[in-house]
C-alpha cells in the first residue's frame, strides 16, 4: 500500500533553537569529555595511508539535484548536440560542468 504525503510526518530542525539535552545526555557527554584518547577504539576504523589519498577523490557520490530550466539555443548547436546520440541533455550538463570547475580552479589559482 501505497503512503499518501499527508500520512508522512515532516519534522525540520532549527539549529538555533536545539532542544535542551537530557541530564542522561549531559552525564554521556561528560563522560566521552573525560576519556583519553588512549582509550578510543578505532579498530573498526583502520588507518589511512599516503597511498589511500593519492587516489582519493572529492565528491565522488555527490550527485546534485538536477532542476528543470528552459534554455534557448543556437539551432546548430543544439544539432550538434542530438546527432551525438542518445542523452544530449546530459551531455550539455557535462560540458557546463566542465567549463563551470574549469572556472573555479582558474579562479583558486590567480
Amino acid at each position: 500500500m501505497k503512503k499518501k504525503d499527508a500520512d508522512t510526518v515532516r519534522f525540520q530542525l532549527d539549529p538555533g533553537n536545539l532542544p535542551p539535552l537530557t541530564e542522561a545526555q549531559k552525564a554521556e557527554l561528560d563522560a566521552l569529555q573525560a576519556m583519553p584518547d588512549s582509550g578510543i577504539d578505532y579498530s573498526d576504523a583502520p588507518t589511512l595511508t599516503e597511498d589511500f589519498w593519492k587516489t582519493a577523490e572529492r565528491g565522488r557520490f555527490y550527485k546534485p539535484i538536477k532542476q528543470q530550466v528552459t534554455a534557448r539555443l543556437d539551432a546548430d548547436v543544439l544539432a550538434w548536440l542530438k546527432s551525438q546520440g542518445k542523452g544530449y541533455q546530459a551531455r550539455m550538463n557535462a560540458i557546463l560542468r566542465r567549463e563551470m570547475l574549469a572556472a573555479a580552479k582558474e579562479r583558486r589559482h590567480a
